[in-house]
C-alpha cells in the first residue's frame, strides 16, 4: 500500500497538481487522498480510475492496484469486496453461519478455519487468521469519516459452541467490548423463536461507497459473488431493512449477549 501510494503521488506529482487540485479532480477529500498515498488506506477502484484519467492514463494504477488485490489470507472471491470494505462509509451483515469475521477473536477464527475440510497447512491458517484480525481495523472510530457498522447475528450460531466453552467465553466477551468501544458498532440479535424472518435466503452485506454507490456481496460453498445492479441491492436493501425491524433492538441484545455469557 505504501508503494502504491508513493506511485500515486509522484504521478500527481508530475502532473503539476498539488493534493487539494488532485483531490477535486478525482471527487475524493484531500484526506482521503493523503491517507492513500500514506499507504494508510486502501485505493477505492473509483479513485484508481479517476486518477488513472487525472494523470494521463498511463495505466500504472491499474496495474500495480492488482497488487493489492493479491491479498494472503483471503479467499480469491472475497477480494475485491475487501477492496470496497476497506473504504466503505457503511456496512451491514446479516450472518447465519459464523459470527461474521469483522468481530472474531482468534481463537474463534482459529477454530473457524479448523472445522471445514479440507484442514489448511500452518503457514495458510495463520495467513488467514491474521487476515482476518487485520480487517477489523476498519471498525475504529479513528477512521475519517468512521463506517457505520450494522451487524445482525442469529441467536443460534452463538450456542453451537463453536471451538468449546472457552472459546465461546472469549468471544461473547469481545462481542460485548466491541459494543462498549465502538459507538459506530451496532449489534443485534436474531432470536432463536422468529416466526417471520426476512433473512432465510441466507447471508448478505450491503456497503456504501464514499461516493454513495452501493454494493451487495453473499457468499456459499467455494464462491462469493459481488452484486452491483441497482433492481438486486433494492431487494437486498429491503430485505435487510425487515431484518432489522424483525431482529432484537440492540439494547436487548447486549442484554441477551450479557446472559449468554453468563451461562457460560
Amino acid at each position: 500500500m505504501r508503494t502504491f501510494g508513493a506511485v500515486l503521488q509522484a504521478l500527481r506529482e508530475h502532473a503539476g497538481l498539488s493534493r487539494q487540485e488532485f483531490a477535486e479532480l478525482v471527487r475524493f477529500s484531500k484526506h482521503t487522498v493523503a491517507s492513500v498515498e500514506l499507504g494508510r488506506r486502501m485505493p477505492d477502484p473509483t479513485l484508481v480510475e479517476r486518477s488513472e484519467e487525472a494523470t494521463g492514463n498511463t495505466g500504472a494504477l491499474r496495474m500495480s492496484v492488482r497488487h493489492l488485490a493479491r491479498q494472503p489470507g483471503l479467499a480469491a472471491w472475497f477480494r475485491q469486496w475487501a477492496r470496497l470494505e476497506a473504504t466503505a462509509i457503511s456496512l451491514y451483515t446479516y450472518e447465519c453461519r459464523v459470527v461474521p469475521g469483522l468481530l472474531q477473536t482468534e481463537a474463534y477464527a482459529r477454530a473457524v478455519s479448523l472445522s471445514v475440510p479440507p484442514l489448511p497447512d500452518e503457514d495458510e491458517l495463520t495467513e488467514r487468521i491474521d487476515a482476518r484480525l487485520a480487517r477489523q481495523e476498519l471498525l475504529s472510530t479513528r477512521r475519517k469519516p468512521p463506517c457505520a457498522f450494522s451487524f445482525i447475528i442469529e441467536e443460534a450460531l452463538l450456542k453451537r459452541g463453536t471451538g468449546g466453552v472457552e472459546v465461546m467465553r472469549e468471544q461473547l466477551d469481545h462481542l460485548l467490548n466491541v459494543i462498549d468501544r465502538h459507538w459506530n458498532v451496532e449489534v443485534q440479535l436474531m432470536p432463536l423463536w422468529a416466526p417471520m424472518h426476512a433473512g432465510l435466503d441466507g447471508p448478505v452485506q450491503l456497503l456504501e461507497t464514499p461516493e454513495n454507490q452501493w454494493f451487495g456481496y453473499s457468499e456459499g460453498q467455494e464462491n462469493g459473488r459481488l452484486i452491483s445492479s441497482r433492481k438486486e441491492i433494492s431487494r437486498l436493501q429491503q430485505r435487510y431493512a425487515k431484518l432489522r425491524s424483525q431482529a432484537l433492538i440492540p439494547e436487548d441484545s447486549r442484554s441477551l449477549l450479557e446472559r449468554m455469557r453468563g451461562e457460560q
